[in-house]
C-alpha cells in the first residue's frame, strides 16, 4: 500500500505513468508498506501463468529475499526507478522517504534493491545515473543506502505515519525495537534474495525487464 497523498499521472511517451506526491510528504515518512492485499507469487506461481499475465507480473512486481514476486494492488506498483531516488526499500518490508518530497513531486525508487539477477539498461535520466542496474548492487552500495535510511529512520518518530497500522506486526514490532534501541538495525543487505529461494526455486529471473526508468 502506498501513502495516500500521491496520485498517478502520465510523464512521457518513453516512460509512461508514475506515482506523484499530492501534499508534502516529510523524510522519515513510510511511503510504502507491504500489507495484506498484496498478491504474493512464488516462482511456481509466476512460471505457472501464462505468456501474456507473467509479463505483466514481471515488468509491476519485485521480488523480495524469499524469492517471492510482489505485485502491489495499488498504485504503489507504478513508481518508476531513479539513482537519485527520494524513497527507499529497507529490511523492516517498508519504503520509507529519505529525503523530503514536495508537492508535485515524483516519487521515485531504487531499483537496485529488487534482487535483479541481471544487468539492466538504465534511463532514470538523472545527473549520477549510474546506466545500469546489476546484481550486485546492493553489494556495492548498501553502506551508502543504510546510511540514508538510518538518517530517514531518525525522523520517523516526529512525523505524521498513516501506513503504520498497516504495517506487518512482526515488521512494526522490528521497527519499534530498534527506534528504542533494544535491537540493532536491520541492513538492507537482508532484502538480498537468499539462493534456493522457495518451492526449491533460486531467484532466477529479474522482475523487471529492459531499459528501466519505469515502471508505468
Amino acid at each position: 500500500m502506498i501513502h495516500p497523498n500521491t496520485e498517478i499521472r502520465f510523464v512521457n511517451a518513453q516512460i509512461g505513468y508514475g506515482v506523484f506526491a499530492t501534499a508534502d510528504i516529510p523524510r522519515g515518512t513510510i511511503v510504502y508498506v507491504k500489507d495484506r492485499l498484496e498478491i504474493e507469487l512464488s516462482e511456481k506461481d509466476f512460471n505457472a501463468l501464462d505468456e501474456c499475465h507473467r509479463a505483466l507480473a514481471g515488468k509491476y512486481s519485485y521480488m523480495d529475499e524469499n524469492g517471492v514476486r510482489i505485485l502491489s494492488w495499488d498504485h504503489a506498483k507504478y513508481v518508476n526507478h531513479r539513482c537519485d531516488c527520494n524513497t527507499m526499500s529497507t529490511g523492516y518490508g517498508f519504503e520509507i522517504a529519505i529525503r523530503n518530497i514536495w508537492k508535485g513531486e515524483e516519487i521515485s525508487d531504487e531499483y537496485g534493491l529488487f534482487n535483479i539477477e541481471e544487468e539492466i539498461p538504465l534511463a532514470c535520466g538523472c545527473p549520477n545515473c549510474r546506466k545500469a542496474l546489476r546484481p550486485d548492487d546492493i553489494e556495492r552500495y548498501h553502506g551508502v543506502w543504510d546510511m540514508q535510511i538510518i538518517s530517514a529512520l531518525d525522523k520517523a518518530t516526529d512525523v505524521h505515519q498513516p501506513l503504520m497500522e498497516f504495517m506487518d506486526p512482526d515488521a512494526r514490532r522490528r521497527l519499534r525495537a530498534y527506534l528504542c534501541g533494544d535491537e540493532p538495525y536491520t541492513s538492507v543487505l537482508t532484502l538480498k534474495c537468499r539462493r534456493g529461494g522457495i518451492d526449491g526455486h533460486a531467484c532466477a529471473e529479474p522482475a523487471l525487464s529492459g531499459a528501466v526508468g519505469l515502471r508505468g
